[in-house]
């Protein structure tokens, strides 16, 4: 059964700014492209391309208005609301119906990764058909995580979430590769003590039965919470880098759909247009010339 992918672009953080502004933080740009774009493309690296986007009731309608049915990719776009935000688990339990058994690939809507080796990586996990695939990423605020607490063999003893003491320095990133048991797993989670469903608690099911895997990513990955005001900064630092400084797009999914065979030039070119002569639109403007 093929693997299905969901978006979770809803949740507390889903803004930074007051609700009076009326922008959800994932449609706010990371430099020259919505920040919904760079968690799509992710999944669509690892060939997905059946994907539930889950959202806020309030925020669903900007972010068809974004993404549409996903056509213009290659792909199949469903979305789902999220009453309230209890947990990054409850994605799961939402999206039961979407997956109807299918094993899936859930990244937070938040997130951004970027390596040059990142398919190949995608594509292990991908491979793996029963049990679950994370990925530890060093980080130097851990605590703000859920932290990978390893054994002195290296293999992983627990997932702790947002430990004050963390046991390592390796968070959790917001991608995660389940196999069809996700939904019944999450429906056994009991609240924590702030209420919600914690996806370590989901982790630490799969754990539990030996069925865990932690992929750590090196030192040639890039992975970006954009959780802040400050990381949000960055971020946009970070891609406007690598663009100006390569003449390469980070995370387009025009981009992927074109190189995957999804789109043709047709495709390519309407979408070049809609651009216009942004930076954006002169970059896909340019696939078209080779």
């Amino acid at each position: 059964m093929a693997r299905k992918g969901i978006i979770l672009a809803g949740g507390s953080g889903t803004r930074l700014y007051p609700v009076t502004t009326g922008v959800s933080k994932q449609l706010l740009p990371i430099y020259d492209k919505p920040m919904i774009y760079y968690p799509l493309s992710v999944l669509m690296l690892s060939g997905i391309r059946e994907i539930a986007v889950i959202t806020t009731p309030t925020d669903q309608d900007q972010f068809k208005r974004t993404l549409g049915d996903g056509s213009q990719w290659g792909l199949s776009l469903t979305y789902i609301e999220q009453p309230s935000p209890d947990g990054l688990a409850q994605a799961y339990l939402l999206a039961r119906d979407f997956l109807n058994g299918a094993p899936s690939a859930m990244v937070l809507g938040d997130n951004i990764f970027f390596g040059h080796g990142l398919p190949s990586v995608l594509a292990v996990a991908d491979a793996k058909t029963d049990g679950g695939t994370v990925f530890g990423y060093r980080v130097t605020d851990p605590e703000r995580y859920g932290v990978v607490d390893f054994e002195q063999d290296g293999s992983v003893r627990a997932i702790v979430e947002k430990p004050e003491i963390a046991p390592s320095q390796y968070a959790v990133t917001g991608l995660y590769y389940l196999d069809g048991t996700a939904p019944d797993r999450a429906a056994a989670v009991a609240p924590s003590p702030r209420g919600e469903l914690e996806i370590t608690s989901l982790l630490e099911s799969y754990l539990a039965d030996g069925a865990l895997t932690v992929e750590r990513m090196g030192r040639g990955y890039a992975w970006l919470d954009t959780g802040t005001h400050e990381s949000l900064l960055d971020a946009g630092n970070f891609v406007r880098t690598l663009t100006q400084r390569q003449g390469l797009q980070v995370g387009s999914p025009d981009e992927i759909a074109f190189e995957l065979g999804w789109i043709g030039e047709a495709e390519l070119s309407a979408r070049a247009d809609l651009f216009g002569k942004s930076g954006y639109g002169r970059y896909l403007a340019s696939l078209l010339k080779g």
